[in-house]
């Protein structure tokens, strides 16, 4: 009778403590998630800034390729001619 005592107070810990297992581990999950949309919104503002940046080197290479003082420094790259021999040995 004494065995059968000790086997339900060990079952009913067991039980406890795999429940209170359970909701820990269910909370811990909760929390990852929540970061796991943090850092996807976080990824989204980037992207976006990362465009508008791009854009915005973009317009700014335009302007100093037209600016004088920036030509006269840095003249336009002539563009070079392949030799034909060179042509006929990639094809």
């Amino acid at each position: 009778m004494e065995t059968l005592l000790k086997a339900d107070i060990f079952f009913f810990i067991s039980s406890i403590s795999s429940v209170i297992l359970t909701i820990l581990f269910c909370i811990v999950l909760l929390y990852f998630i929540k970061a796991g949309k943090n850092l996807y919104k976080i990824s989204e503002k980037l992207q976006s800034h990362f465009e508008d940046s791009e854009e915005f080197v973009l317009d700014l290479k335009e302007k100093l390729e037209e600016n004088m003082l920036f030509r006269m420094f840095f003249p336009p790259a002539r563009k070079r001619k392949r030799n034909a021999k060179k042509d006929s040995e990639s094809k």
